[in-house]
């Protein structure tokens, strides 16, 4: 049996809710943090950081990516080996861009092939969901797309949403973070009738959207009752950033999961006056921003070694 020098895994960026679709729907994006695992003879964990905000980064036990090694080799009964980590990072951490989730889909399957991948995707999968809590993030993160998945007697459903390819999502990513933790505080723990319907029919509209780029049909259904009216105000800027991207011409702008990173989506001839409308409103309101257009990561997380 041939020993492995070291895997390196590649996980896209994600965007979770998408409006309606709160804890249920999320899209891989194209930026991306890659780890680098390699095993050592001996001796204690390493973790080594690079990219904006390394030094942010535990560099101990507590870090998420080692956490979710270890989760790994606990599931299949086995030691975790010493380690070597390095960690490249390309996701802003914080921001709603679901930097956690590339850590448990990173640690997981860079244990599992270490360990000669005894696991299969699935498992995987719902040992990842395991550990964030809720499937929108990490599920779109380990298979690419956009996902939609669903509780069913087995455990999960997970489908693929077909995303139209003139649709483009535009972030626009602030310089200050907002923890998910405080994002969901704000949340009623209750919703009326209502407000569940209204999110249940624009979900439908939303999906049906997103396949055929229908405008109309978009400009609807990114609406939402039951996160965005609470968290909008935990986001300085909320009110200018939606107004100039609708005005540049989006088809509507949501908060990308607990924010407060924005997201725009946006038809191909519209994208470049979204992208500069955004900044310049954030700016307007003193606020230093970054801006870009991505297109949907089909791939998923990846591995070389």
């Amino acid at each position: 049996m041939s020993v492995i020098s070291s895997i390196t895994v590649k996980v896209p960026a994600t965007t979770a809710n998408l409006g309606p679709g709160f804890d249920c729907i999320g899209a891989a994006l194209t930026l991306y943090n890659k780890f680098t695992f390699t095993p050592l003879d001996g001796g204690e964990l390493i973790i080594a950081v690079t990219g904006a905000e390394a030094e942010r980064v535990q560099t101990d036990t507590s870090n998420l990516l080692y956490q979710a090694f270890v989760k790994c080799y606990e599931y299949i009964g086995e030691t975790p080996p010493p380690v070597k980590m390095a960690i490249e990072l390309g996701v802003p951490l914080a921001r709603g861009l679901g930097s956690s989730a590339t850590a448990i889909v990173g640690g997981l399957m860079g244990a599992n092939q270490l360990a000669g991948a005894p696991l299969s995707e699935l498992e995987v999968m719902k040992l990842a969901i395991a550990m964030e809590g809720h499937p929108d993030n990490v599920v779109p993160a380990l298979l690419g797309g956009c996902r939609l998945a669903a509780t069913s007697a087995d455990g999960w459903e997970v489908c693929d949403i077909p995303w139209h390819g003139d649709i483009i999502p535009v972030v626009a990513i602030p310089d200050f973070e907002l923890s998910t933790s405080e994002a969901r505080q704000v949340l009623p723990t209750e919703f009326s009738r209502a407000d569940a319907i209204f999110n249940t029919a624009h979900l439908g509209l939303l999906l049906r959207g997103l396949e055929t780029g229908q405008g109309e049909w978009l400009r609807a259904a990114l609406q939402d009752r039951l996160h965005q009216p609470y968290r909008q105000a935990l986001i300085p800027g909320y009110d200018a950033v939606k107004g100039a991207a609708l005005a540049a011409g989006a088809y509507g702008m949501v908060i990308s999961g607990a924010g407060p990173t924005l997201l725009a989506l946006v038809d191909r001839l519209h994208s470049q006056a979204v992208e500069a409308a955004m900044l310049s409103a954030w700016q307007s309101v003193g606020i230093i921003a970054v801006v870009r257009s991505l297109s949907l990561d089909t791939q998923g997380a990846s591995y070389q070694g």
